[in-house]
């Protein structure tokens, strides 16, 4: 059991199902509004994207078997722990399911799944490899995962969107900055990402200007006349403040282990981020 959660990236999935949460108990309507928690339709919507995502991770591993082996050794499950004959097959029940279970719900989110699980098997077989077309697919998911709360509730609004722009923003970030993680082995299978093309020097001159775009978007909605000094205090400091750190660790950075601290302090932005939905 503990194998097939790290596979399928169990922390990762409660933080989506965390964040579709709070997107349905904060953003649809003024106000906190925990009752819509008790909609049995939004489980189901839930659960889809849980099983969308879980059979992303696992194709993904599937095909990163070779690279992992270099980048990852001690991650390596599929071939190693679990037989990659049962992780495809885990994959094609998963996506099945959470396509069968969007379009159960309306052809609008079952459209919406059937894009997410092409967009993964083709992210993991080819894109991923390609200059920012990868990096960019994973951000758009990232902000679809909660755009498709809104999408099946029909309350679709500009909040929603704001924090859709900031999933794709901060998502986008992370993405390139794994990929400087990632460097030594993806260099060694052809991969055309970023670092490899432009060199890690590189690859950090369009980080910077990613992360003031971050913090422009942030201190916009912080300006915002309609926010409140306790929600802009929040983002001040748990968002805005440790976007600037991650600049400062950025222009150190130049080994493995500093780009491995950089992904992990994006993932905490990230989740500060979406916890700051309470306060609206």
């Amino acid at each position: 059991m503990k194998y097939i959660l790290t596979l399928i990236r169990a922390r990762n999935l409660v933080m989506i199902v965390l964040s579709q949460a709070l997107v349905q108990a904060c953003l649809l309507a003024p106000g906190l509004e925990w009752h819509r928690l008790l909609d049995t339709k939004f489980w189901v919507l839930a659960l889809s994207t849980v099983c969308i995502a879980a059979a992303g991770y696992i194709i993904n591993d599937y095909y990163d078997i070779k690279i992992d082996a270099i980048n990852k050794p001690e991650r390596l499950l599929i071939g190693r722990r679990i037989r990659r004959r049962k992780a495809m097959f885990a994959h094609l029940i998963l996506s099945g399911a959470g396509l069968l279970l969007g379009l159960l719900l309306s052809i609008p989110v079952g459209l919406i799944n059937l894009g997410a699980v092409l967009l993964l098997w083709g992210y993991s077989a080819r894109l991923k490899k390609m200059l920012l077309i990868g990096n960019v697919v994973i951000a758009l998911l990232s902000a679809s995962m909660l755009l498709i709360v809104a999408v099946y509730a029909d309350e679709l609004n500009r909040i929603t969107l704001g924090y859709a722009t900031f999933a794709f923003l901060i998502s986008l970030i992370r993405e390139i900055i794994k990929d400087i993680e990632d460097m030594k082995g993806d260099a060694s299978f052809e991969c055309r990402t970023l670092p490899i093309v432009a060199g890690m020097r590189g690859a950090k001159l369009v980080l910077y200007p990613l992360v003031a775009v971050f913090q422009t978007f942030v201190i916009i909605v912080i300006l915002h006349p309609a926010s409140s000094l306790l929600f802009d205090g929040y983002m001040v400091l748990l968002v805005l403040l440790p976007s600037v750190w991650l600049i400062v660790k950025l222009l150190r950075a130049d080994r493995k282990r500093d780009f491995t601290y950089l992904s992990n302090l994006n993932k905490l932005i990230m989740f500060t981020g979406i916890l700051s939905m309470l306060l609206l």
